[in-house]
């Protein structure tokens, strides 16, 4: 039998937070539920390691927290700063649920109706089910979520920006690489570059979940390609380059995510340079809007954005190139939790609130021609967004007559 020696941490501060918003929501309670790991996002709002045994933990918007759970697994809630209710039977734990959600209230939950933000939905529909049967009403939990898990802390962003910073480096310097190889007439491709880059991030601390795509051409045209060492192409001059990478520097640190392109050559072809035009415009349109909205003192919701950023695509005439929501939100996960730049995968309704971070970026993929990607990450500071990549690419890089490559 499995045993955790660690508690439940959950600070009445936090639980003081959580009840605010919850009033704020017109919600009548948070009901986390989790099974075997099922839901990260209440195990670690709970501090919780997977456990063996189902258990819910009831945050009210007035009044004490409560859980329900198994009696051999008792331990991990001995850190508990509500009221613990045991059960050992399913029926003793259906009493115990319809016992804690009397009164027909709207319970707060990781689930998402049609499934329509996959990134919430946690909660399996059998226990959805469950909480109907009690005359509660499910509502989703995604803002909540974007709140209290998915939002940055002050050692977060620090840690986020030094990633950024060794991201952009590494970027350009493997650009430098490639260039200095073309010009002196050796042999480099996508699988060297790539290693190259991982070398370096760990030579830099860039330690979790560290990678790149390296792509050149066609590959780029693949939004998820990855170069191995059986399968990748070289670079020769006059190949168009994409490079999307991504890493942080612990466990607990937000992940940095670029992407960059440049152009073996010295100077780009205008079909070339007038793609990426559109792409770099796509990028910047959305974050114009985030700002302006902000500005104005105006929610903004992720799939908004999406839509403003494809406009300019559909626009300019790349509708059919279009194969992917314009970002994704970045916090722990490098695909995160929080709100999505999304109206195409899915509809993302949730707020663009402060202490969120997500990628803005839109890309034209010609199927078997070239790709391209121009990314960036935004913060959502106090002052409104802010975009954390340095120096975000406004052109193609020239990389055999950019000095900055020299």
């Amino acid at each position: 039998m499995a045993v955790t020696e660690q508690t439940v941490q959950l600070s009445p501060e936090t639980v003081a937070r959580i009840q605010e918003e919850l009033r704020t929501q017109g919600v009548d309670g948070w009901l986390m539920y989790n099974f075997r790991g099922n839901n990260p996002i209440a195990g670690d709002l709970l501090g919780l390691p997977a456990l063996t045994r189902r258990y819910f933990a009831w945050i009210p918007a007035q009044g004490r927290p409560v859980a329900i759970t198994h009696r051999i697994e008792q331990q991990p809630w001995t850190g508990w700063i509500g009221d613990n209710w045991p059960y050992s039977s399913w029926q003793e734990l259906d009493s115990r649920l319809a016992q804690l959600l009397s009164g027909n209230p709207r319970v707060a939950m990781e689930y998402a109706p049609a499934d329509a933000v996959p990134y919430v939905d946690k909660v399996p529909a059998g226990v959805v089910e469950m909480v109907r049967a009690t005359g509660a009403e499910p509502v989703t939990s995604g803002d909540l979520v974007s709140a209290f898990y998915a939002r940055w802390s002050d050692e977060g962003l620090a840690g986020h920006r030094r990633a950024a910073k060794h991201v952009y480096e590494v970027a350009h310097e493997a650009f430098r690489r490639i260039a200095a190889a073309i010009r002196e007439g050796r042999e480099t491709g996508e699988w060297e570059v790539r290693q190259w880059i991982m070398g370096e991030f760990a030579r830099r601390g860039i330690t979790v979940g560290g990678d790149a795509i390296v792509a050149v051409n066609a590959n780029a045209a693949n939004p998820h390609y990855a170069p191995s060492a059986d399968h990748h192409s070289p670079i020769r001059r006059d190949d168009l380059v994409l490079i999307d990478l991504w890493g942080k520097e612990d466990e607990g640190a937000i992940y940095a995510d670029q992407t960059w392109m440049g152009y073996v050559g010295e100077s780009v072809p205008q079909r070339l340079e007038d793609i990426f035009a559109a792409v770099r415009d796509a990028r910047l349109a959305a974050i114009d809007l985030i700002r302006r909205r902000w500005d104005a003192g105006q929610d903004v919701a992720g799939w908004e954005a999406d839509d403003v950023s494809r406009g300019v695509l559909v626009d300019a005439g790349w509708g059919e190139q279009i194969f992917h929501r314009t970002g994704h939100s970045i916090d722990r996960e490098l695909h995160g939790s929080g709100p999505n730049i999304d109206n195409v995968e899915s509809k993302d309704t949730r707020r663009l609130i402060q202490g969120v971070g997500f990628s803005i970026e839109p890309g034209i993929y010609l199927s078997g021609d070239v790709g391209f990607r121009s990314e960036v990450d935004v913060y959502m500071g106090p002052d409104g967004p802010e975009v954390t990549t340095p120096e975000p690419q406004t052109a193609v890089y020239a990389l055999l007559s950019d000095p900055r490559f020299a």
